[in-house]
């Protein structure tokens, strides 16, 4: 990173403020770790590459506020350090990660149901657009649903490839997930919930019949009968349904006879 003004932009963004814990994932070499410690009260990052450890104790050595935990985020206890790291705050997640990762990542936290307030990491543009569409957009995908099922996503703002040396093939963005206290309500079954999203877009130029047919292993016509129970049109596509639709739709389905539950 060469644009001096981006991490800043993240910290101040990302809810690193006074009286705040930040949760860092990935750090490299530290420079958005200092823009987090100046501002939050405690700073908790972790990273999984040993041999980053000395830089950062090079790097990081003027801060007081900073804990580096050298380990893999998907098998630290989340839930537990947040409890030890920081009784009684709220609590923010800023991630800097590959971006062929930033996906699992990003459900990982949001599936665990941590208590966190919001999630603010950098994304390809073009993943950004499909993280923060609108159910109804024809940008709209399974990660779209699945990310505003938890949370409200934002576009903060974009970041050229020239922002960085080497400057990669891809523009980048700043996207900030800001946590639902309550997931949209009705959902009788969570995980067939998302196993419905998943079918739907699974071939999402066609009429979801076909796609939810195939993938839940049910017959046609009972898809059709789900479809119209659930007050949506048999034309309909993936993209075309509101997140009211897809509960409505998942719900159906789950109650029916012949469904794989």
């Amino acid at each position: 990173m060469v644009n001096p003004s981006v991490c800043p932009r993240i910290a101040e963004l990302g809810n690193a403020a006074p009286g705040w814990g930040v949760i860092e994932i990935g750090t490299g070499i530290g420079v958005l770790t200092c823009e987090l410690a100046r501002r939050a009260d405690k700073v908790t990052a972790i990273e999984i590459d040993t041999r980053l450890m000395p830089v950062l104790q090079e790097t990081l050595a003027e801060f007081d506020n900073i804990r580096i935990v050298n380990e893999d985020v998907l098998k630290v206890d989340l839930h537990r350090l947040i409890q030890e790291d920081f009784p009684g705050m709220p609590v923010a997640v800023c991630a800097n990660l590959p971006y062929y990762i930033t996906s699992p990542i990003l459900m990982m936290l949001l599936e665990s149901r941590l208590p966190i307030r919001s999630i603010t990491v950098m994304v390809q543009k073009e993943a950004a657009a499909r993280i923060c569409a609108l159910p109804g957009t024809r940008d709209v995908g399974a990660v779209s649903i699945a990310v505003r099922y938890f949370s409200e996503p934002k576009l903060l703002f974009s970041v050229s490839r020239g922002s960085f040396m080497p400057a990669p093939n891809v523009d980048s963005a700043v996207i900030r997930l800001d946590v639902r206290e309550q997931t949209p309500p009705g959902v009788e079954d969570e995980r067939f919930f998302f196993r419905v999203v998943k079918a739907a877009f699974s071939q999402r130029r066609k009429a979801l019949g076909n796609p939810l047919s195939a993938g839940l292993c049910l017959p046609k016509d009972q898809v059709l009968a789900c479809m119209e129970r659930a007050e949506v049109p048999f034309s309909a596509r993936a993209e075309q349904l509101s997140m009211e639709q897809f509960v409505r739709l998942a719900n159906e389905l789950y109650n029916c006879p012949l469904s794989k539950k």
